[in-house]
């Protein structure tokens, strides 16, 4: 016998996979902007007058940490919606859409924090030059 809806459910499976790989990346990208702030520090100390010094400041790291939180965050979203929408679809009622309040918060979280990691790694170029 055939899941009911089967498509449907299908599609909301990918959609909640596509949700995770994207916070996968948000969190890997976090913990490489934290690394490589780190890297930094350590290679302009040991190139010494080689290299001018970079001004590492607490920027990367807790822009690394906002991101794990901000992937976190959509795993979270993501598992929210996928448990809504499964029990939407199997509803015989019609449904309104769910807006997108929370996706443009999201998307307006990772710019900022992508404008102030260009903000200071353009800072740390200028300085360093």
């Amino acid at each position: 016998m055939p899941i009911k809806n089967y498509s449907d459910h299908a599609a909301n499976e990918r959609t909640f996979l596509a949700w995770v790989r994207t916070a996968i990346a948000v969190m890997a990208f976090g913990f490489l902007v934290e690394k490589f702030d780190l890297f930094l520090r350590f290679a302009s100390a040991s190139l010494g007058r080689g290299m001018p010094a970079l001004r590492t400041g607490r920027v990367a790291g807790w822009s690394g940490l906002a991101l794990i939180v901000l992937g976190l965050a959509i795993v979270i979203v993501a598992t929210i919606r996928l448990l809504s929408t499964a029990r939407k679809i199997d509803d015989a009622r019609s449904h309104l859409g769910t807006g997108s309040k929370l996706d443009l918060t999201l998307a307006v979280l990772l710019t900022i924090l992508g404008t102030s990691l260009f903000v200071y790694m353009l800072q740390n170029l200028l300085t360093a030059g």
